[in-house]
């Protein structure tokens, strides 16, 4: 855990597409200093250790007594471990998610944070999104809820199913805004071009009534990243790509007759991650909870297994 009163001392494991923008975001705040990158594959860490001035190693232990906190975008399946080995020597972790592949993963990743004091966050850069941020301040309670999260084919994240790498972060939104027990799941999916499941909706009925529907797919010509949300008061759609918000607001007219007028929204223009690493590096230096705990980031992974499983069962799952 981090004792120190000048920069944070920060580590990279996985120096891949991810890792490699997390090193750009931390090279810009002056309140820390790369002092390690990890990577499995020798050429990645010493390029990006020649690109930031630091160590380089293929062994993530050798960073163990060397950082105060790191940033892991290894593949899901090595979360919990490299995760684990870090928290156990009280270093904070922001991990990308999901938080790990099962909950009993997930619940000693939180009992470890909890018992050496270190910090957890999960890394669901959506949350940071400008234009979530601004629909924070405008959403009541939904009442139903459409996502799409389509993507084209990459061979990164095809080691999980298309619902544990890209639907989890519309899971995670839903949950965020959705403050009601979990009733119902239905799910289907298919695989189209990897081992794993490529495309999959869910229906998701929430005690209050809420219906959430939710598609996600990683063969897609286009990206469509957008989630819309429908309430008594209106209407809410966002799109995460563009970083826009449309809202329309239920208003009374003349007579009293029911008008849908747009409801101006402030959207500020800034980088998510960027705003993620911040959050990060602010929660370890004032040691303040996460904006996205290890606990949010096992909410969203229960969700996610609870839609495998429905796929899974009887004709869920079409092969």
């Amino acid at each position: 855990m981090m004792q120190r009163t000048d920069r944070v001392r920060i580590g990279v494991i996985g120096i891949g597409h991810l890792g490699n923008y997390h090193l750009q975001k931390y090279q810009q705040l002056p309140d820390c200093e790369i002092v390690g990158v990890v990577d499995t594959v020798e050429e990645r860490s010493s390029k990006a250790a020649e690109i930031y001035n630091c160590h380089a190693f293929v062994d993530h232990q050798y960073l163990l007594d060397k950082v105060d906190a790191v940033s892991i975008a290894v593949p899901t399946g090595f979360h919990h471990e490299v995760a684990k080995d870090f928290l156990s020597e009280g270093i904070d972790v922001l991990l990308e998610k999901p938080i790990a592949v099962t909950l009993d993963q997930a619940d000693e990743l939180i009992s470890i944070a909890d018992n050496r004091k270190a910090l957890l966050q999960i890394g669901f850069v959506e949350r940071f999104n400008p234009a979530i941020e601004a629909l924070g301040k405008v959403i009541g309670e939904p009442l139903f809820i459409e996502a799409h999260r389509l993507h084209p084919f990459f061979e990164r994240g095809t080691d999980v199913d298309v619902v544990l790498d890209l639907m989890i972060h519309d899971l995670d939104m839903i949950l965020n805004f959705v403050k009601s027990p979990l009733k119902n799941v239905e799910a289907v999916g298919i695989s189209v071009l990897s081992d794993n499941v490529d495309i999959s909706n869910a229906r998701i009925t929430f005690q209050n009534g809420c219906v959430a529907n939710v598609t996600a797919s990683r063969v897609t010509g286009k990206v469509m990243q957008k989630i819309r949300f429908f309430g008594q008061e209106g209407y809410h759609s966002v799109d995460y790509g563009k970083r826009e918000l449309m809202s329309l607001r239920r208003t009374r007219g003349e007579g009293g007759t029911t008008e849908i007028s747009a409801n101006t929204v402030e959207v500020e223009h800034y980088d998510p991650l960027e705003r993620e690493i911040r959050a990060f590096i602010q929660s370890v230096i004032t040691r303040s909870t996460p904006i996205v705990s290890g606990s949010e980031g096992r909410k969203s992974l229960e969700l996610a297994l609870r839609i495998v499983e429905e796929m899974n069962m009887g004709q869920g799952m079409i092969l």
